[in-house]
């Protein structure tokens, strides 16, 4: 028996797409962007894991159920980089990387301690997508967040718990695999994934 050699690839998933291959139903097909149109995927690949449509950055897709199960699992750290609505104090920081209360499916949830640092430079990204309403009047700033944990819109529903809402968020991180130079859209085969 041959065992199946498994094909990953990471990505800079834009703002604006789903992080889904495809959809069944009639009225998404017809309004949402989908993975599918980045690249040709192999048949049985998968996200690991997910970033919500107005989320963009690091995205890992593999053929390894396994790994997919690990990394969802096994407390892997994901960071972030978030552009806020307003200049973070200090306080804000020290609630957030001790835990604050959020909803998640109804019930409220309080999350797990993280890293979280005030980035005091802009990072070097990709321009923000048009749809993105940066407050043009009002200061803004930027934290790099480290979470190993992933609820649903988690990281935004923390900043705007502590009064900073995310205007812009960026995953950047998984593990050891960063997101580099990659630009939207972009598409890399990867041979070995190294968490650690």
């Amino acid at each position: 028996m041959t065992l199946k050699h498994q094909l990953h690839f990471k990505l800079y998933k834009p703002f604006g797409m789903l992080s889904q291959l495809a959809s069944n139903e009639e009225r998404q097909i017809r309004s949402k962007r989908f993975l599918s149109e980045l690249h040709e995927f192999p048949e049985g690949t998968m996200p690991v894991g997910r970033l919500d449509e107005k989320s963009e950055g690091l995205l890992l897709m593999t053929t390894d159920g396994k790994l997919s199960d690990t990394i969802n699992r096994k407390g892997i750290e994901k960071e972030y980089y978030a552009q806020l609505d307003g200049d973070i104090s200090p306080k804000a920081i020290e609630i957030l990387a001790t835990g604050v209360e959020i909803g998640f499916e109804g019930i409220r949830y309080t999350t797990k301690p993280c890293t979280v640092q005030k980035i005091n430079f802009k990072p070097s990204l990709p321009a923000p997508d048009k749809r993105i309403r940066l407050a043009r009047h009002r200061p803004n700033s930027w934290i790099s967040i480290v979470i190993t944990e992933g609820k649903f819109r988690q990281v935004r529903k923390m900043t705007a718990a502590v009064g900073f809402p995310t205007l812009r968020l960026v995953r950047v991180r998984i593990g050891a695999l960063i997101l580099d130079d990659l630009g939207p859209e972009e598409v890399v085969s990867i041979e070995k994934i190294n968490l650690e």
